[in-house]
């Protein structure tokens, strides 16, 4: 009887042992120049289950009554306008947009003119809005960060196909 429960815990070791070795690093790739405020915490708590949906009477994509995208329901390699709308922001400071490929694990600048803009007033029911030209580098699940005035503010997943 000792000699199989030492059988089968061996048996265990050596399974955890194998799976423990196998399991692909998950690391985070930061790019050199991503705002010193944008940590690789921040992607730990992405749900890649949520995806964005359309809401609103205006094709806008993202999280009801948090944030919304005009623009995004048609995304794109090639480069378009999006327009992004906030609900609950309180002060018009910057936005940061971070763009994180789920199968790379790559952090990528999507805002043609830099990693942040500045929030305009209320539109489309929103409390803040930024009009924005993005490219997305490559096909894929995307996870996008929004940070308003460098804190973390909303996580938008969306796939990107052409």
């Amino acid at each position: 009887m000792v000699n199989v429960k030492i059988k089968l815990w061996l048996l265990i070791c050596l399974l955890l042992l194998v799976v423990g070795c196998t399991e692909k690093e998950t690391s985070i790739v930061l790019s050199e120049d991503v705002p010193e405020f944008v940590k690789e915490s921040d992607f730990t708590s992405i749900d890649w289950e949520k995806k964005a949906v359309e809401f609103g009477n205006s094709n806008m994509v993202g999280n009801e009554n948090k944030s919304g995208i005009i623009g995004a329901n048609m995304p794109s390699l090639n480069g378009q306008k999006w327009m992004w709308h906030l609900w609950g922001v309180e002060a018009l400071g910057s936005l940061t947009v971070v763009g994180l490929h789920r199968e790379t694990n790559e952090v990528h600048q999507i805002l043609t003119t830099g990693w942040s803009l500045q929030l305009g007033g209320k539109n489309n029911g929103a409390d803040a809005h930024a009009p924005s030209s993005v490219k997305i580098p490559k096909e894929g699940e995307w996870a996008i960060l929004l940070y308003v005035d460098k804190q973390l503010f909303d996580t938008l997943v969306i796939e990107i196909d052409e």
